[in-house]
């Protein structure tokens, strides 16, 4: 559909913000994180050098250990003693650096936003976010309702006196933050805020968790905002990038699930707007599956497999838009499988609206299906599937398709916001 005049975006997806040594960002639970994911590491890569070494011994027929992987005698003992004294050096170094937190913790400015240090940390937690929550690593991200790249205080919000009942919730996508919605100096819930009247507050979450997982979490913090909010809500909006898209879904239909507690926060829920979601998934994370099914296919490339397998359970939810526990349940998620999803419908009653990007100067079969936006197909992006069961019904007048523009670029894109601006001021 035609698109609303819009300025060109500057050329850096970059958020401008000060800069600084992000040495000196590190703080001492930093240090505790880094030194388990180093043993861990450690450890990973004697398995494979273990693994190896076993494939070795079978292709000259020799017979290996009582497990797969795993060799005997004398060799499998020396790989149980470096795991062995890996794990002892890791308790040491957490023990220490335990200690040693409260020292460094005193001087730690708590109103300062460390830019670098947030989107390393962002980054991270993506990539194997669900390796850090398991191990209850302090690198861990935790969700939570961020203002101005801080904790949202709702006692300092109530005492501000410009709290409105127009609650408007910014959910940010795979490997990023709260901090990340401003770009060249745009930032699409001030905008919202100044033009319309809403209050934006900003999700932060581990996005390497199960979309599921992030979608029970966020209706319960909706909940709690909710009751806790200075002014009466009288209506919310959701405005989600990419995978926050998929949460946000998840988020609506658990809330309204058969047998659920009534939820407060999804009967005001009014508008629902995605930018750039894999509703049916994204080619890239098929893409990394058939690198595990490559380099799984030789006993010789088969331990590396491991090192493929680092994608946490967030990414490989993206294979075909997991939205449900359903979808991942007692299934291998690193395994080739046909997209066995539940279908979910869009929320009902609820103005749901979405945006879709091209980096190709015009509509393009081949490109839109396989290229889109640079990492969501346009189909996906507008929920298009060749199952009509699973096809998400967005009014046409919902739609919204912008070209010469990336994923990313969606974020600080003003005809974007302009877009999102026109939806919200409809009932």
């Amino acid at each position: 559909m035609p698109n609303p005049p819009r300025p060109r975006s500057g050329a850096s997806d970059e958020p401008k913000a000060p800069r600084a040594n992000p040495l000196r960002q590190l703080r001492a639970s930093d240090l505790r994180g880094v030194a388990r994911l180093a043993t861990q590491a450690t450890t990973g890569i004697s398995r494979v050098a273990e693994g190896v070494h076993q494939s070795v011994l079978r292709t000259m027929g020799l017979p290996g250990g009582a497990e797969p992987g795993r060799t005997r005698g004398l060799t499998g003992l020396v790989y149980q003693s470096i795991r062995g004294v890996t794990q002892l050096v890791d308790a040491g170094l957490q023990a220490g650096l335990a200690r040693l937190e409260p020292f460094f913790a005193q001087g730690a400015p708590s109103a300062v936003v460390q830019w670098e240090r947030e989107a390393v940390i962002a980054a991270l937690n993506g990539v194997m976010g669900d390796r850090l929550a398991r191990d209850n690593n302090p690198l861990c991200t935790r969700m939570g309702f961020y203002q101005h790249g801080l904790p949202l205080d709702v006692p300092v919000l109530a005492a501000s006196g410009v709290t409105t009942g127009k609650l408007l919730v910014l959910v940010h996508g795979l490997c990023m933050n709260d901090l990340q919605w401003l770009r060249d100096g745009h930032d699409h819930g001030a905008h919202l805020a100044d033009a319309l009247g809403y209050t934006p507050v900003y999700l932060r979450y581990n996005t390497g968790l199960h979309t599921s997982v992030n979608g029970a979490e966020l209706s319960g913090q909706l909940e709690s905002l909710v009751a806790a909010w200075p002014v009466p809500v009288t209506e919310v909006a959701v405005l989600a990038h990419s995978m926050g898209g998929l949460v946000a879904r998840s988020a609506c239909e658990q809330a309204g699930a058969p047998g659920a507690p009534p939820s407060r926060w999804l009967p005001l829920l009014r508008h629902l707007v995605f930018l750039g979601t894999p509703h049916h998934g994204a080619p890239l994370e098929r893409a990394g599956h058939w690198v595990d099914a490559l380099l799984g296919s030789t006993p010789y490339s088969r331990p590396f497999a491991r090192l493929a397998q680092l994608r946490s359970a967030g990414i490989t939810d993206l294979r075909y838009g997991h939205v449900l526990d359903s979808d991942w349940l007692g299934r291998d998620r690193f395994r080739k499988t046909p997209d066995q999803r539940t279908p979910v419908p869009l929320p009902a009653g609820v103005a749901c609206c979405a945006v879709a990007a091209a980096v190709a100067p015009r509509r393009s079969p081949a490109a839109d299906r396989l290229v889109g936006d640079g990492l969501v197909p346009l189909r996906s992006a507008l929920g298009i599937h060749d199952d009509a069961q699973r096809t998400l019904d967005f009014p046409k007048q919902r739609q919204a398709v912008f070209y010469r523009l990336g994923h990313l670029a969606l974020l600080g894109d003003r005809g974007v916001a302009q877009q999102v601006e026109q939806w919200l001021r409809s009932p």
